[in-house]
């Protein structure tokens, strides 16, 4: 049997062959084409491990928050007016003390012997303005004695003359006699004159040349009284009453003047110094309402100073309290301040989100009915510690993911479940 050769056929099967592969080509692209084109799938996140809050309209109060410690308004340190050594500490921190409480004794024999030798100054300078006034008080009795003197002569004589006027005028002594008595008269009036100024100006010079013997006897007792007021300090006193918060010297310590040996405050009298981060505080104010949470109860105050300057991206604002304190209130105590900026009427606010700030945009995540959140552009307004202000992107109603969402940075919206 011999086999007949059919070309037709055979070019007909390859040619069936090729449009098959090509048909299948074409479908592979097509598939690929369209599964490229088909949105990626919605992650899944679990409701409750997220913050969903609402979106309203209303009032809405503005407030600033942050952390600090109670410190007393009355401190009071102790410092050294001179050199010593500590002898002895008498109170600890945390006694109670009063003006004349004495918290620990010091030192100092060269001080000793200063107010020996200023206090023997200061009466030698004494005895020697005694001896000076003594010699001015004698060289006044003195001329007292000579002008009295002087004006018992002028009686005299004042006398003699009118007697010799009389004798003169029934011619029982000559005209030269009576001569002689007016000028022994008017020779002792002037003497008498003459002694009177000099008494007024002796008296008047003894304040003049007693002057610098006082002033000297002042600085010396001024000099003597400062060296016992050292000394005396060298028992140190807290100087009011409060609590002793710290001495920071010990037994055996040489200190120098002006060096802190205590610190005594007033424990009732407490103020709150709250660190508030520096770009929350422009808006703050002197006078502005606050609260004080001491963990132990919440006190009204308000503010009563803000630093000129920030440290470590923080500003100081102290709070001065309006009411009472709590019990267990004490310095150093930790405490959470709130400060009220204003309230705003009539806007639409939601919750804080995790990242955002004041007057920017932001990407949050809004619920839909389905359990579809959508990554939705919102622009930001004025803000406060827990709530924003919404200005562009969000209705009052609707529901919105506050929590951290940036691991879904890459998707347009995720599925809410359980």
């Amino acid at each position: 049997m011999v086999d007949i050769a059919r070309p037709n056929q055979a070019k007909r099967k390859r040619v069936k062959r090729i449009l098959w592969a090509s048909v299948a080509v074409v479908a592979v692209a097509a598939i690929s084409l369209g599964v490229s084109r088909l949105k990626p799938a919605a992650p899944s996140v679990d409701r409750a491990v997220v913050w969903i809050d609402s979106v309203k309209r209303g009032p809405m109060l503005r407030q600033v928050r942050g952390s600090g410690t109670l410190v007393p308004e009355d401190i009071r340190w102790i410092t050294m007016q001179a050199q010593g050594r500590v002898e002895r500490i008498i109170l600890r921190p945390g006694a109670q003390v009063t003006p004349d409480t004495v918290i620990l004794e010091l030192s100092n024999p060269e001080l000793e012997q200063s107010v020996r030798t200023a206090q023997l100054d200061y009466q030698s300078a004494q005895a020697a303005y005694t001896n000076r006034k003594a010699e001015l008080e004698s060289s006044l009795l003195q001329q007292e004695a000579n002008l009295a003197n002087i004006e018992t002569q002028y009686k005299q004589a004042d006398l003699d003359l009118k007697a010799n006027e009389e004798l003169y005028k029934e011619k029982l002594i000559s005209l030269l006699t009576l001569e002689q008595k007016r000028g022994l008269e008017k020779d002792l009036k002037n003497r008498l004159s003459v002694e009177q100024k000099r008494l007024a100006i002796t008296r008047e010079g003894m304040t003049s040349q007693l002057a610098p013997q006082e002033a000297d006897v002042n600085q010396r007792k001024a000099q003597w009284e400062l060296r016992r007021k050292q000394l005396d300090d060298l028992k140190v006193k807290a100087g009011m009453s409060g609590t002793l918060q710290l001495v920071p010297v010990e037994r055996g310590q040489q200190v120098g003047p002006g060096t802190n040996l205590a610190r005594v405050a007033n424990p009732t009298n407490l103020k709150a110094e709250l660190r508030i981060a520096e770009t929350q505080t422009k808006d703050i104010r002197i006078g502005q309402y606050a609260e004080v949470d001491t963990r132990n109860g919440v006190v009204k105050g308000h503010v009563s100073r803000i630093d000129p300057a920030s440290s470590g991206g923080t500003v100081g604002v102290d709070v001065i309290m309006d009411g009472p304190l709590p019990a267990g209130a004490r310095p150093d105590l930790s405490v959470d301040g709130t400060i009220q900026l204003e309230r705003l009427d009539n806007i639409v606010f939601v919750g804080r989100p995790a990242f955002g700030q004041e007057n920017s945009t932001v990407t949050i995540f809004k619920v839909g009915p389905t359990g579809e959140a959508v990554a939705t552009k919102v622009k930001l307004g004025r803000a406060s510690v827990n709530t924003i202000e919404v200005i562009e992107g969000l209705n009052p109603g609707d529901q919105v993911i506050l929590s951290d969402m940036s691991q879904y940075d890459a998707f347009d919206r995720v599925q809410l479940k359980g």
